[in-house]
């Protein structure tokens, strides 16, 4: 399913985390980091260079779509995906505007999801 993508997880949820992780992995990610917060996923970033994060839309110190767009700003950034326990009706514009590669109920992750995002 995926061909080893480099994954970096954030969410501020231990248990999300460490469910994204088996399901990811289990489908073939490789996950290179976990980060739960604004400040650490830019550090991360910097650290491990992955090909994907896997955002969290909500964070404690700042929102994802804040972080999403620093990230896609950059020349060589990462492919940015949101997830969310809420639906991504619940905002808006703010995805589009974001540069996130796309959005993901948490409810519906799965490496087919995420693969199917990562290459389009």
């Amino acid at each position: 399913m995926a061909v080893a993508d480099r994954v970096l997880i954030v969410d501020d949820h231990a248990e999300f985390r460490a469910l994204a992780r088996a399901v990811l992995e289990a489908d073939g990610f490789e996950i290179v980091a976990e980060a739960i917060d604004g400040a650490t996923t830019l550090a991360a970033v910097d650290r491990v260079r992955p090909d994907v994060v896997l955002l969290d839309v909500q964070l404690p110190d700042v929102n994802g779509f804040d972080v999403a767009r620093e990230l896609c700003d950059r020349d060589d950034g990462p492919v940015v995906v949101m997830i969310s326990s809420r639906d991504a009706s619940d905002f808006g514009h703010r995805l589009e505007r974001s540069g996130a590669r796309g959005f993901i109920p948490k409810s519906r992750l799965s490496g087919a999801a995420l693969a199917a995002l990562v290459a389009s």
